[in-house]
């Protein structure tokens, strides 16, 4: 039975204190009822044991602290259920039975506990394979537990297969494992397998309340949601976090205490941060860094908190009910629903990748605050900067630029003189321009505006200046414009099947992009100035062009390794091999002979 109900001081035997039990054993669960967050997987249990259909093995999987081993214990005691008035496998294990403390205590003589990161090899199976064969001493099943069961070898593995394929009817196996994918595919379909999930932070603050009410121990709620989210879904994890807070607090866990206990910065904070970063205003958040690492948070915990909270606005833009998390405290509901609305996700994009590059920096620096400092001025100075798109439309006069950044809705800049600078210095202030503009706010001195860029228009060039007769043509006109991307699409997968003046019947390869005839359209309308109709034919058309270039090459390498000199150098010369075949064009060789003056002989010709 679980020990859930034992709260309060330590009890006393003989007038010694008993030895003191951490949480995480004190309260493991001793029936499915008790497992936190995985109901899936006690549903599809009690259905089959309801319906008779129990499996010879299971292979249960997840990460540290999710309850593979203590499943694996409540699944034993399930399958040898005997009470006075029951006696077969039953989930329903609210009376204890016969068997159950010593199988949850780990000591019945036939539920048999391995750990494969210990018992590696052949030996270790050989003895199990050898002791399936006799009947259980007094429980109604032999079950075997095996943990971390990737760690087998490979032999190992291979000689456990025949007996989990075919096991005795009065053996069961349980497997548990945090390396599936390690796992070969021969044993794993041998098992039916469960995912054990992560525990929802929501369900893990609820379920750590309840246990700090047993031990009659006050713990703040922003306290349990740090340790929530601390222990990344793992119920063990949290609870010895827990343990740790109350000796660290004498008895009591408020959120200064956990914060200080695990390094970590305030959340609030992380906001506060966050938003002069948003703003650009790189003095404040130099200053409000350094006061978060005054007080003991880690340079690098900072930064992620930083990701962590551009996360969540990242997710409020789509998921707004993700506000309702448990583990959030009001403020960053609040603010973080309000930065939602004004932050696109483009700024927030950004900041979330060059968080990612930035805090492997700061981890991996001698001088790690050097290096937190040096990502936070890198983050403010982009949050100013536009983004692709509106600096091409800045290029095409759309949104001139300012400050070296596109001004909210591509607005136009302050008139001034004829030479673009503005007549004074004002303090301009660059509001949120909904969902898809500029999202920076900070306060900015205008400077004289700079002209803005306008490329040069390309080169039209006219269908008569250059007849388009085949895919070459269009290739080599894609060339004479440098768009090498396009050059490459039209080699590889168009097929030609017939070209007019204006017009244009295709054939596509399977891999060929979806807009690859509008852009050939676009594309050729811009360089020849002309419209042209691109249509894709029935017909299956000819070759590519990459296709005859290969079975050009092909072509040229059958002919020179046929031919007789090339044979008798590879004769001559054991391992050589034609690497490449160059054949110059003869007509402009010979032109270029002719072209050369001959000079007459000189004297040291003629000695």
């Amino acid at each position: 039975m679980s020990e859930a109900g034992n709260s309060g001081p330590q009890s006393l035997e003989n007038g010694k204190a008993a030895a003191y039990r951490v949480l995480a054993r004190k309260y493991r669960p001793s029936n499915f009822s008790e497992l936190v967050g995985q109901e899936p997987m006690v549903r599809t249990l009690t259905n089959a044991f309801a319906t008779g259909r129990i499996a010879q093995a299971w292979m249960l999987t997840g990460v540290r602290g999710v309850g593979k081993t203590t499943t694996a214990r409540i699944l034993a005691r399930a399958l040898n259920y005997k009470t006075a008035d029951m006696d077969q496998p039953s989930v329903d294990l609210a009376v204890l039975g016969e068997h159950c403390q010593a199988i949850m205590e780990g000591r019945h003589v036939d539920v048999i506990e391995m750990d494969a990161a210990s018992h590696t090899g052949i030996d270790d199976i050989r003895d199990i394979i050898e002791r399936v064969r006799y009947a259980p001493v007094s429980a109604r099943y032999k079950v075997y537990i095996i943990d971390e069961v990737h760690m087998l070898s490979t032999q190992a593995f291979n000689g456990l297969l025949k007996t989990l394929e075919e096991p005795p009817p009065h053996v069961k196996f349980i497997f548990a494992t945090t390396e599936i994918r390690k796992v070969p595919i021969t044993v794993l379909s041998r098992c039916q397998r469960f995912d054990l999930r992560r525990i929802d932070a929501g369900a893990l603050v609820a379920h750590l309340s309840s246990i700090s009410a047993k031990e009659g121990i006050s713990v703040d709620d922003d306290a349990l949601a740090m340790i929530a989210r601390a222990a990344e879904g793992s119920a063990r994890d949290s609870l010895s976090i827990l343990d740790q807070a109350i000796a660290h607090g004498a008895g009591s866990v408020s959120a200064d205490a956990v914060r200080a206990m695990l390094g970590l910065a305030d959340r609030a904070r992380i906001v506060d941060l966050f938003e002069h970063v948003m703003k650009g205003d790189v003095a404040a958040a130099l200053a409000e860094f350094r006061t978060q690492y005054d007080t003991g948070a880690d340079p690098a915990a900072v930064l992620t908190d930083l990701a962590e909270f551009n996360h969540l606005v990242t997710r409020l833009r789509f998921v707004p009910t993700a506000i309702e998390d448990a583990s959030l405290s009001e403020g960053e509901r609040q603010r973080g629903a309000d930065f939602a609305r004004t932050l696109s996700v483009r700024v927030l994009s950004r900041t979330w990748q060059m968080l990612l590059k930035g805090i492997p920096e700061v981890q991996s620096s001698n001088r790690p605050v050097s290096a937190a400092e040096m990502v936070l001025i890198r983050l403010a100075h982009a949050a100013d900067l536009p983004t692709l798109d509106e600096a091409l439309r800045s290029l095409d006069g759309t949104a001139p630029v300012q400050n070296g950044a596109t001004r909210p809705n591509g607005a136009p800049a302050p008139s001034g003189n004829g030479n673009g600078a503005s007549a004074s210095a004002v303090a301009q202030t660059r509001m949120p321009a909904g969902p898809g503009g500029a999202q920076t706010m900070r306060l900015v001195e205008a400077a004289p505006a700079p002209v803005a860029f306008v490329a040069p228009p390309q080169p039209v060039l006219e269908t008569q200046q250059v007849p388009l007769k085949s895919l070459a043509d269009i290739v080599a006109l894609a060339d004479a414009q440098r768009d090498i991307a396009f050059k490459v699409l039209v080699k590889s997968c168009i097929r030609l099947v017939r070209i007019e003046p204006g017009r244009i019947d295709v054939g596509l390869t399977s891999d060929a992009p979806k807009m690859l005839l509008n852009d050939l359209t676009t594309k050729l309308r811009a360089w020849t100035g002309r419209s042209w109709l691109v249509s894709l034919s029935k017909e299956e058309g000819g070759q590519t062009l990459a296709e005859m270039e290969s079975t050009k090459r092909e072509n040229a390498f059958l002919d020179a390794k046929s031919d007789p000199t090339v044979a008798a150098i590879l004769a001559r010369f054991p391992g050589a091999k034609v690497i490449d075949v160059r054949i110059p064009d003869a007509p402009e060789a010979e032109t270029a002979e002719a072209d050369v003056p001959v000079e007459p002989p000189t004297d040291d010709d003629e000695t």
